[in-house]
């Protein structure tokens, strides 16, 4: 299996299965001299493990993070970083009534026509578990642009959009997003939005959702207009995570329902300073950063282990029914949030070293 690596300069290798003793990843291109210790990194990891919610996995994972190498004397060292975590709360058992049958919408399929093998234990490699390891570099990415930007640097994410029901983006308060479990900026949905996910769950489905990440305090020339636009990476990062199906950034599908005079951004000067009167390009113009919050949202499809019974096929190429049981997520969206902050982060950090590289 070729391609698990991602980045340019900042790059990171992931490595390891749901259901193995550890996951992990090497961070290479990390800039020396920048503080960093494994409590920087265990925020971000503790906001993406299952198991803290009713609303999520009940694998009880502490996603510890050891890092292993890279680090010296609390300051990075410019080597390889290497990180490992422990997989302590894996039950493959759950998985062995439906080891021999494909799960409708999830990779089995796929997987097992391509590499000619099926890892069942959780899915293995293809598992979302893999995610972990992206947040652990993400973590280190969001530490170094602290340094390298300042503490305007600032990135959050949110669900906006939980299966059927929306929220109100006009209430969107970022100290809210961390009170509830659903990582919903809007305090007035979450009463909702929680009775509908328990009425999901009970009746052994699942629902997709709909993130928005907003990075601000990025400086203006990050991207390249052809072959490295910041917004074509960007969107290949956030494609890259499990169950994402579609990105937007800025106004995205929508801008195609605008007029010319309302999807551009006009542009003032007040003094010495440039400011444009909207953001329906969400921060990119040619592949460039405008110097504006940097918006993209993605939609995450809903979890594909579900209870209930399903149409499908196994190993044998004979008609069956599948069900799955288990500890799964209702919606794998709710977690999908740090991950998306995590690959923008290390998407925009990549771009600042090639930006430094070129134009500095």
């Amino acid at each position: 299996m070729s391609f698990n690596t991602f980045g340019k300069i900042f790059r990171f290798t992931t490595w390891g299965e749901s259901h193995g003793p550890a996951i992990g990843c090497v961070v290479d291109g990390c800039p020396p001299n920048i503080a960093l210790t494994e409590k920087d990194i265990q925020s971000d990891m503790d906001r993406r493990r299952p198991g803290k919610s009713k609303f999520t996995s009940q694998r009880k994972e502490a996603d510890k993070v050891e890092i292993l190498s890279g680090v010296f004397q609390g300051k990075t060292t410019g080597t390889p970083i290497s990180m490992i975590i422990y997989n302590k709360d894996a039950r493959s058992r759950d998985y062995e009534t439906i080891k021999n049958k494909f799960r409708p919408g999830h990779a089995d399929y796929t997987y097992f026509i391509k590499y000619g093998i099926r890892d069942y234990r959780g899915g293995g490699r293809q598992s979302a578990r893999e995610t972990a390891s992206r947040v652990a570099a993400g973590a280190i990415a969001k530490t170094v642009l602290k340094k390298l930007i300042g503490e305007k640097f600032k990135i959050v994410g949110a669900v906006i959009q939980l299966g059927l029901l929306g929220c109100n983006k006009n209430n969107w308060k970022d100290n809210e997003i961390r009170k509830n479990p659903f990582f919903c900026p809007d305090k007035k949905s979450v009463k909702l939005w929680e009775k509908y996910l328990l009425a999901v769950r009970k009746s052994g489905s699942s629902c997709g959702a709909v993130i928005e990440l907003r990075a601000s305090g990025i400086p203006i020339g990050l991207g390249a207009p052809i072959y490295s636009k910041l917004d074509a990476d960007l969107a290949s990062a956030l494609m890259s995570i499990n169950a994402v199906k579609g990105i937007n950034i800025g106004a995205g599908m929508n801008a195609s329902l605008l007029s010319g005079e309302e999807n551009s951004d006009e542009i003032r000067s007040i003094g010495k300073k440039i400011k444009f009167k909207s953001n329906k390009a969400g921060g990119i113009l040619g592949g460039i950063s405008s110097g504006q919050d940097i918006i993209a949202s993605f939609a995450v499809k809903p979890t594909s282990s579900i209870l209930k019974s399903r149409e499908t096929i196994d190993k044998k190429i004979k008609n069956t029914k599948i069900s799955v049981k288990g500890r799964h997520d209702p919606c794998v969206g709710i977690r999908a949030v740090p991950i998306g902050e995590a690959m923008m982060t290390c998407v925009l950090l990549d771009h600042y070293l090639l930006n430094r590289a070129q134009c500095s």
